[in-house]
């Protein structure tokens, strides 16, 4: 009798994960495959798809965070600090991605990889907030104290969403307010972005999850620690 292929029990375990690896798959083959060329810059443009979905999990990480942090000021709840760091770890790493594909972009189409523009720049302080954030957190041992620290310090770090979003309008740069795109361009984006932000929700939904397990392991080893009787020599 044959064995089942492993695929199929990951499949069945994790149909989300599955699912959201099929839309990032999907996504991928519209960018490719659907998307026209640009007639300018040719197939460096499609560096705006993946760009643009990253930049907008950035700033989705950055607001479920603060609005968490919050939660958990107001009710006091671990819960919500678990869900404030992991959409805050997930929001960094779309930030990071943001920056890299940004630099990728503004090398090919202002030929140069950085530019003190100012939705790169308020780019550049958002990811400085994520770190900053979780340097501090890191520093502080208390689960209670630490979620404390990181609320506050969260709803300070949304400040930053409005001047990401309006900086194109607010001030003068390179950046453009709204890119001209065919039809079809605008529609491959809208679903690209779609699809990331399911994974990004997936990510940050695991990611609380671990956060609650590694939490319970902790209390349980030092219960554990405490009831352990000590040797006498």
């Amino acid at each position: 009798m044959s064995r089942p292929w492993p695929v199929n029990a990951l499949m069945i375990k994790d149909p989300l994960g599955w699912m959201v690896f099929s839309l990032i798959l999907l996504s991928t083959w519209l960018v490719f495959f659907v998307a026209p060329t640009e007639a300018t810059m040719g197939d460096v443009q499609r560096i705006v798809y993946l760009h643009v979905a990253v930049a907008w999990g950035g700033l989705a990480g950055a607001s479920v965070m603060g609005c968490c942090g919050v939660a958990f000021l107001i009710h006091k709840k671990l819960a919500w600090d678990y869900w404030s760091q992991a959409a805050g770890e997930v929001g960094w790493l779309c930030a990071t991605l943001t920056l890299v594909s940004g630099s990728a972009w503004a090398h090919e189409a202002w030929g140069t990889w950085w530019t003190w523009e100012p939705r790169l720049t308020a780019s550049l302080v958002l990811w400085f907030i994520f770190a900053g954030i979780f340097l501090l957190r890191s520093a502080i041992d208390d689960p209670v104290r630490r979620a404390r620290v990181g609320g506050v310090l969260a709803l300070v770090g949304m400040s930053d969403i409005p001047l990401v979003i309006m900086a194109t309008r607010w001030f003068r740069g390179v950046h453009p307010v709204s890119p001209a795109m065919e039809p079809r361009m605008r529609w491959v984006l809208l679903v690209t972005v779609i699809c990331y932000t399911a994974l990004f929700a997936y990510l940050v939904m695991r990611r609380r999850r671990q956060l609650e397990g590694m939490e319970l392991a902790s209390q349980l080893e030092a219960s554990a620690w405490a009831t352990c009787p000590v040797p006498h020599h």
